[in-house]
């Protein structure tokens, strides 16, 4: 199954985190797409990366989102909402969406806010189309899950 890596890629720790992340996946059977590891031109155009992650969210079998931080990245949730989109139209080619929120921030909001404290209408694509996760074991498990249909 190919799996659509979303997530902030502005810092190095962030691209580092996202990277260690894929390389869980891949040894865990997925085949992933991260957006930084295709980006040859510096700085790129907002042209050249809409193109490259529309195309690559079409391709994909499922979503994995990582939400952590004080709120989502803005590039992420576009990804979830378009992706989110695609389940809907074609659920038997797109398979469905996984957050995974590891942030203390939102683990302190868990059950005390509408969506965990995460933007509502993220949440609700999220709900919708998949689930939200807490661990990456939990986020792999919920793949395999979307990947055995």
């Amino acid at each position: 199954m190919r799996v659509y890596l979303a997530g902030p890629i502005f810092s190095a720790a962030e691209r580092d985190w996202l990277g260690a992340l894929a390389t869980r996946l891949r040894v865990s059977g997925f085949d992933c797409f991260v957006p930084h590891e295709h980006l040859d031109q510096a700085p790129p155009t907002p042209v050249a990366v809409y193109a490259l992650d529309a195309t690559a969210l079409r391709g994909c079998d499922a979503l994995l989102a990582w939400l952590d931080g004080p709120s989502v990245d803005d590039g992420t949730a576009a990804e979830i909402g378009a992706f989110a989109e695609l389940v809907h139209l074609d659920p038997e080619r797109h398979r469905g969406l996984v957050g995974l929120a590891t942030d203390l921030r939102l683990e302190r909001r868990r059950g005390l806010a509408p969506g965990d404290g995460i933007n509502l209408f993220v949440a609700g694509a999220i709900a919708t189309y998949g689930r939200l996760c807490w661990t990456v074991e939990e986020a792999i498990a919920a793949l395999h899950e979307l990947a055995a249909g």
